[in-house]
């Protein structure tokens, strides 16, 4: 069927006429009005209106009139109700720019008392969003109340389509929330609009939240709607979740596609479970389907991320085989791999072989490589690549940049890192929230405390949310994303979507806010400066700002507390957490369990890890026991206990017995310490090698150096290599002894075998005894055979 038959069929009313007549000698020889479309619009059913072909009998705005008259006509005789009849108006509307003539006929419709259906605003929002005009896009939506519009499902799916395009979900939700109080039903359409924009952006809860939503309404899921929410389970690690819905789609007669494999292979394969991914490759054959590139590509990248670098190197040969090209993506991914992997030359060879191909690196490849010269300390080199990538035209984005910055601050180099950051705003390229945390960290680590400060400020006088919301909303001020909810809703239900959107939008483009990491950086900083009142004032400016402090933040302000000997605070704070629903997590009971065995309170620290057991476990029959064998002086029976409990969990964790271990030596209690290493070693549990070297420095002192000497051993035999202080310790120790003397040849040869440089591990008094000791035995062996 001609283009001019399909116009036909569209109903062009008498009057109008279609006209393919070319301009002759500046003139058109049509009279009336004419509904006209070039060459290039006819084959896409009228995309293209040419001013040159449309003509009036008037002679003043001739385009205007038989616009406005062709709207006026489709929009009275409801023409507009088929999504081909839209997609032709929406053509028509970006291709010549008539949206104010679109307007000017409602207006006009609206003044003659014609009802309006809601296609035309269903037209202005699609149209607008396809010219990336959102705010346009939104104010036609909230117009329609204006022209006693009511908006239907197609107007709800296309606006929700926008908003979840800029990542607005507080606006998401309320104009959803919207669509339900006007009785508005969602239909198929609606849930996969919302389930994928949630999914894409990692918001698996409320995707879900929408799946169950949508089955309590009866509407039954298609392939499309499982293929998106089993997509975002395997995306948000849920793979398991995944797999079952994957089952659940077989079981009601839903085909699984390719999109279905790829995507939980993909989830498998990034969790680091070959067998089951191996499985799905299986299934996937008997099936009918075939591996593809994406199919390569997730096997590739989940091996590489697992370490096996030589099986996934192998699967991309394969691929090569079996006649896959390799996109951009695939190689991204082997050059990441082979930067991880040290070999970053084989990654630059990479990056040439896409360049002979034709494909174009794109800053994730060069990203890639840059981070992998970081990685082995070529900071000149990653930043020659860099620049490099500046020259192409390939522009460094705010990654590039934070690779940098990170790999500076991590070798010392924070006025290099610093160069780098000043360089990048001065370019555009504005810092992400990880550009600066790498930075503050590199200042608190490196003792620049009000440096880091300052940057800190810096980062949120600039671009804080909060102080834009304190400014524009007065006394009513919006300080947490639920009394933020709240505003929002209001707005949209009040008619002011437009306002909520710009509100929402001003909030996005304040760009990096500090986040809960940013204050734990710096509170950590403080703490570990011994400054607590600035660690204290960090943590309830965080929760003024309407963040909840985490575990992390937590333990960091007791750990804090404890260093300046503010014990009664640290508690205080530890019960604040449990009443503001924050559940101690095992490395806040652990630092109050290193801070008790360094008071010399093994017993509470032993306490205090049984109450952990506890309040996760609910076994409170078990740790009772435990309890009772540890104050009968029954330490052995309590140990062993508590292993077979962590072994029958399956949930081992070393560092409770490594802090009784380290406490025991501290109370001077060497025999239990001992003893726990010696359980330990029994069920095959390496001890860590602080663990020994306290063992080593307790037994000395106590005089037990056979025992001493076999704790060394063990460390020997672990490859552990201690530090030069120990290790004298020791043999100053050996070597005033008349009984245990001989074992200190046995040590030192052992010492060099093991790969010490006893060069420089002893100290020059060490070496001198060592040396009148090994003088004083040639000695009398020499004597020995003279005799």
């Amino acid at each position: 069927m001609s283009a001019f038959s399909k116009l036909r069929n569209f109903g062009i009313p008498s009057g109008f006429r279609v006209c393919d007549r070319q301009k002759r000698n500046g003139s058109h020889e049509c009279r009336g009005y004419c509904v006209p479309f070039g060459e290039e619009a006819l084959a896409h059913v009228g995309a293209d209106l040419s001013p040159d072909s449309v003509t009036s009998t008037t002679q003043e705005q001739p385009n205007s009139q038989s616009g406005s008259r062709f709207f006026l006509w489709a929009l009275k005789k409801k023409r507009l109700l088929s999504s081909a009849s839209r997609n032709l108006v929406i053509e028509m509307l970006i291709r010549k720019d008539w949206f104010a003539m679109y307007w000017k006929t409602l207006e006009e419709l609206k003044g003659s008392g014609i009802l309006i259906g809601s296609e035309a605003f269903t037209i202005l929002i699609q149209g607008y969003a396809k010219m990336d005009m959102t705010e346009k896009a939104i104010e036609s939506f909230g117009r329609m109340k204006e022209f006693d519009c009511q908006p239907d499902v197609f107007t709800y799916n296309a606006m929700l389509q926008v908003i979840l395009k800029k990542k607005l979900f507080l606006l998401v939700l309320a104009v959803y929330n919207q669509m339900l109080r006007s009785d508005c039903s969602p239909n198929h359409a609606t849930y996969a609009i919302l389930i994928d924009g949630y999914c894409k952006t990692g918001r698996t809860k409320e995707a879900l939240k929408m799946f169950d939503e949508m089955i309590q309404r009866n509407i039954a899921p298609n392939k499309i709607i499982y293929t998106i929410i089993l997509s975002g389970l395997c995306h948000g690690k849920r793979v398991d979740d995944a797999h079952r819905l994957f089952n659940v789609m077989k079981e009601k007669g839903s085909r699984p596609d390719l999109i279905s494999y790829n995507a939980l292979l993909n989830g498998f394969c990034k969790l680091g479970r070959f067998d089951e991914a191996y499985a799905v490759l299986r299934s996937m054959k008997k099936d009918g389907y075939a591996l593809g590139v994406n199919g390569y590509s997730s096997l590739v990248d989940g091996l590489f991320r697992a370490g096996k670098y030589s099986e996934g190197y192998a699967w991309f040969i394969k691929s090569f085989k079996e006649g896959i090209v390799p996109d951009v993506i695939f190689y991204t991914i082997m050059i990441r791999g082979l930067s991880e992997e040290e070999r970053v030359s084989d990654a630059v060879k990479l990056l040439n072989e896409m360049n002979q191909r034709g494909l174009v690196p794109d800053t994730y490849c060069y990203n890639a490589v840059i981070q992998g010269f970081c990685d082995m300390g070529l900071l000149d080199r990653a930043r020659s690549l860099q620049l490099e990538i500046s020259k192409h035209d390939q522009f460094p984005n705010a990654c590039t940049y934070t690779i940098l910055i990170c790999g500076m601050c991590r070798n010392g180099l924070l006025r290099e890192a610093g160069q780098i950051f000043d360089e990048m705003e001065k370019l555009g390229c504005f810092p992400s929230i990880v550009t600066f945390n790498a930075l503050i960290d590199g200042l608190c680590k490196s003792g620049q405390l009000e440096e880091a400060h300052l940057l800190f400020y810096k980062m949120e006088i600039g671009r804080n949310p909060s102080i834009f919301l304190r400014l524009s909303q007065g006394t009513n001020r919006v300080l947490d994303s639920a009394s933020l909810q709240t505003t929002v809703e209001q707005m949209v239900e009040s008619g002011t979507i437009l306002k909520a959107y710009k509100l929402l939008m001003k909030l996005a483009a304040s760009g990096v806010v500090p986040d809960l990491m940013t204050y734990n950086i710096l509170i950590n900083g403080f703490c570990k400066a011994g400054n607590i009142t600035g660690a204290l004032k960090l943590f309830k400016d965080l929760q003024i700002k309407g963040l909840s402090p985490d575990s992390v933040t937590y333990g960091t302000i007791i750990n804090g507390l404890q260093r300046v000997d503010r014990e009664k605070d640290a508690y205080e704070i530890f019960d604040k957490m449990s009443k503001n629903g924050c559940m101690p997590s095992s490395a806040v009971y652990k630092t109050f369990m290193t801070w008790s065995c360094r008071r010399r309170d093994v017993s509470l620290a032993f306490s205090l890890w049984l109450k952990y057991l506890k309040d996760i476990l609910g076994r409170e029959n078990a740790v009772k026991a435990l309890e009772e064998h540890f104050e009968k002086g029954e330490t052995e029976k309590a140990i062993r206990g508590l292993l077979a409990m962590d072994f029958e969990l399956k949930d081992f964790d070393l560092a409770p017995y490594t802090i009784l271990l380290i406490g025991f030596c501290q109370t001077k209690r060497v025999d239990e310490a001992l003893m726990v290493f010696t359980v330990l070693d029994e069920f095959n549990i390496i001890v860590t090698p602080p663990s020994c070297v306290k063992l080593i420095h307790g037994l000395c002192k106590e005089g037990k150096l056979g025992q001493a000497v076999d704790i060394f051993l063990y460390t020997l035999d672990k490859g552990f290599i201690l530090m030069p202080r120990i290790c004298n310790y020791l043999l100053k120790h050996l070597l005033h002894s008349e009984d245990e003397k001989e074992y200190v040849l046995d040590i030192v040869s052992s010492m060099k075998s093991f790969g010490y440089d006893l060069g420089a591990h002893l100290h020059k008094t060490t070496k001198f005894r060592l040396h009148g000791y090994l003088t004083k035995r040639e000695m009398k062996n020499a004597s020995l055979d003279d005799n």
